[in-house]
């Protein structure tokens, strides 16, 4: 009896709280609306959704294309959608016609002064007839040709420079899209792709995160023409091709592949395009997520491709035989393929005497070498090899950490994560108190901790030499790898000393070598060592007569063995 009373409680109080669906609404959800019309027309669902993604044709019939950009472009929703009608004159007869841009992506004079008035005012370029004005420059010429108003309007009404004849809509959207018009007459199967752009961009200006004190101030755009005149510019070449593939299904972004035809591997160039060609994603909007998608390994966090937004350093490469990726939207170029050697370098090392660039060069190796060993061997020598220390270094380091109550790997830790923390706010905050939480982060706080007792004194100094060390490492992505594979160390070293150093250092070794980098080795050219050695020291310039062997150029040498013939004449 008791359980049924439970029983009844129970349902009663699930029946007042518990939410109940109702068929009865006062409003309607798109998608219902579109499966309840699907059992009835299955083609119903995809016209509710999106136009068909099919290549049409455009119609011969002014109406029919004026409807058909109208849905395309959602002309009644968008505000920035501009389809200005007029009436053409060709030849004395009157055309019906609509133009269709973007506004704010083109320039209003240009299409006032160069598309408008020659298509609409009269004059003698619309109204006098060719027929009795024939110019003809041969005896085969003389035969009468039947009037085609496409070529017409082409040949003699469009003063504008750029202009191409497209027979399908998705051409003519995708230059309308970029910043161009489209020209739409009536009677004619094609329309008109019109370059007026007109869109405010940024001003060539100098690099932020390569800095250099002796060479080039210039530094890449976001305009996609901006970027590869500035390589044209630098490289001067006619053998510089400059292929655009688009990628993205719905954004379409423009990718200019660079390449020497007379210098680069066809096979590294075929692979860059293949790999291009075959990304299946709806957008791309920078570079940074290119480089992701084309590299050769994504599991591991070593950088792949050189990423650079200086022209002069992308035009080395390009002399040298690689292959230059940019990315329209982006400021940075994508230089294929490369190894660890690219990127310790500097652009400045070029603009130096061979002395000093190898002096800095191995100032970075060292830099490398501390940010990534540095807190790891002092946690190793502290806990298993107190035998390394001078006697006197190890009764101050115990004398400091006397008072300290917490073990060394959590005091490592806390340090470690502190300074990334400072690193990150001192990014992200406005740029005039970047430095100030620098300052406060690392004077105030490390010194109040040192006082509390949290920390030692000695793990400062440990951490600020390998944070330091750290900007020094010349790419960015390299950096990061660096301060990632840090903690791999310190942990390994606290656990076995410097044989679970040894060990990570090995696998590291091991992940490099299997790196490849668009099907070349990693390591080059250390693993395997090539037939001309061209490693991380700079042999003077005078005797750079090689281009690197592992790329295998079609021309292996950039210079002649004697190439100062003003110091040597006779040889």
């Amino acid at each position: 009896m008791d359980n049924i009373k439970k029983e009844s409680f129970i349902q009663k109080f699930n029946n007042f709280f518990k939410y109940k669906d109702t068929d009865q609404y006062n409003f309607s959800i798109g998608e219902t609306t579109i499966e309840k019309s699907e059992e009835n027309n299955p083609f119903e669902k995809q016209s509710l959704i999106s136009p068909p993604e099919v290549e049409k044709k455009i119609f011969s019939n002014f109406n029919d294309n004026l409807e058909h950009m109208k849905v395309v472009y959602n002309s009644l929703i968008n505000s920035d959608i501009i389809i200005r009608q007029f009436t053409l004159i060709a030849k004395n007869k009157q055309y019906p016609a609509f133009l269709l841009y973007i506004d704010g992506m083109v320039d209003s004079k240009i299409i006032n002064d160069f598309v408008l008035s020659p298509l609409m005012l009269r004059n003698r370029a619309n109204i006098f007839d060719i027929d009795d004005n024939k110019s003809f420059t041969n005896s085969q010429a003389t035969k009468e040709k039947k009037f085609n108003l496409g070529e017409y309007i082409l040949n003699h009404l469009m003063p504008q420079n750029s202009v191409k004849m497209a027979n399908e809509f998705s051409d003519i959207t995708t230059g309308v899209n970029s910043g161009n018009c489209a020209l739409f007459v009536d009677t004619l199967n094609c329309a008109f792709d019109i370059d007026v752009k007109g869109f405010k961009q940024r001003s060539i200006g100098k690099p932020d995160n390569e800095m250099v004190i002796r060479g080039s101030q210039e530094g890449f755009t976001e305009a996609i023409r901006t970027n590869t005149s500035l390589i044209r510019r630098l490289v001067n070449n006619e053998n510089l091709i400059i292929e655009n593939i688009s990628v993205g299904n719905i954004s379409n972004t423009s990718c200019a592949v660079c390449y020497m035809k007379n210098i680069a591997n066809n096979e590294l160039v075929s692979e860059v395009k293949y790999r291009l060609n075959n990304i299946n994603i709806d957008y791309l909007i920078s570079s940074g997520q290119l480089e992701q998608l084309i590299q050769d390994d994504s599991n591991y966090s070593l950088p792949q491709i050189i990423a650079s937004e200086r022209p002069d350093k992308a035009s080395n490469y390009l002399l040298e035989g690689r292959v230059v990726i940019i990315v329209n939207g982006s400021p940075y170029c994508l230089i294929a393929p490369g190894t660890l050697v690219d990127f310790i370098s500097s652009p400045e090392d070029l603009n130096l005497n061979f002395r000093f660039s190898n002096l800095l060069k191995i100032v970075r190796v060292i830099a490398l070498i501390i940010t990534l060993f540095l807190p790891g061997l002092y946690v190793a020598i502290t806990n298993f090899h107190q035998e390394l220390i001078p006697t006197e270094l190890l009764f101050a380091i115990v004398a400091s950490r006397d008072t300290v109550p917490f073990p060394i790997i959590f005091e490592l830790l806390l340090m470690e994560l502190s300074f990334e923390l400072i690193r990150e706010a001192g990014v992200r905050v406005p740029s005039p108190i970047g430095p100030t939480i620098g300052i406060v982060g690392g004077l105030i706080l490390g010194q109040a901790a040192v006082d509390a007792n949290v920390v030692s004194p000695i793990l400062i100094i440990i951490i600020a030499i390998t944070g330091i060390s750290s900007f020094a490492v010349p790419d960015f992505i390299l950096s990061f790898h660096c301060r990632l594979a840090r903690f791999a160390y310190i942990f390994s070293g606290y656990l076995l000393g410097f044989l679970g150093i040894a060990m990570v250092l090995f696998i590291h070794f091991i992940i490099m070598i299997s790196i490849k980098s668009f099907g070349y080795s990693y390591l080059q050219p250390y693993v395997p060592i090539t037939r001309d050695y061209k490693g991380i020291l700079l042999s003077p310039a005078w005797k750079r007569e090689h281009r690197s062997d592992f790329l295998n150029t079609k021309k292996p040498k950039k210079q002649n063995k004697i190439s100062m013939k003003w110091k040597y004449p006779n040889k």
